[in-house]
């Protein structure tokens, strides 16, 4: 039996979400983390670096999903309870639908590693045809999470964008 699979190359926004590392006070390491971790998958990766400000966060997204067209937008940082983590709360403002279930599921992958997981605040919806999700700021959460998330990127891309025909085949069951 000869099996064919289709491995569609996808363009990624990465959006590191630090005041610190935008001051160049730290440098960013979960971003090229994010980065690394598609590198199998990424036709492009787009990286932008802002401060936690909740209309430049509610910007880029807006520019990484509607200009740049990017299928997948992964956010590192500001998902805490910092007075100034806000990056759910901007997320929120852009996107169409929620999709609880990508963040319940790194949440309850993330639990079994720590309990100072269920302080994630990160959410994950859809707006136009890019999904964005929200991963904690360090290195380590940032790897464990996208593990998580790898293996449904393909089917969620395809779906948004309205291929449907898989729906039930080879992921359901």
């Amino acid at each position: 039996m000869i099996y064919i699979v289709w491995v569609i190359k996808m363009i990624f926004g990465i959006i590191t979400v630090s005041d610190r590392c935008f001051r160049g006070e730290c440098e960013d390491k979960s971003g090229p983390v994010i980065a690394e971790c598609l590198k199998e998958l990424s036709e492009k990766n787009e990286y932008l670096l802002v401060p936690d400000e909740k209309t430049l966060i509610m910007g880029v997204i807006t520019e990484l999903a509607d200009n740049r067209k990017a299928d997948v937008i992964f956010t590192t940082g500001g998902t805490g309870f910092a007075p100034r983590d806000i990056t759910p709360e901007a997320t929120k403002e852009v996107i169409e639908k929620e999709v609880p279930g990508i963040s319940e599921a790194i949440r309850a992958k993330s639990l079994e590693i720590t309990d100072r997981a269920m302080l994630s605040r990160a959410i994950s919806g859809i707006r136009g045809k890019t999904l964005i999700i929200n991963l904690p700021g360090s290195p380590k959460a940032v790897r464990e999470s996208i593990g998580v998330v790898l293996p449904i990127l393909e089917h969620a891309v395809e779906t948004i964008s309205g291929n449907t025909q898989s729906c039930g085949g080879k992921y359901g069951k």
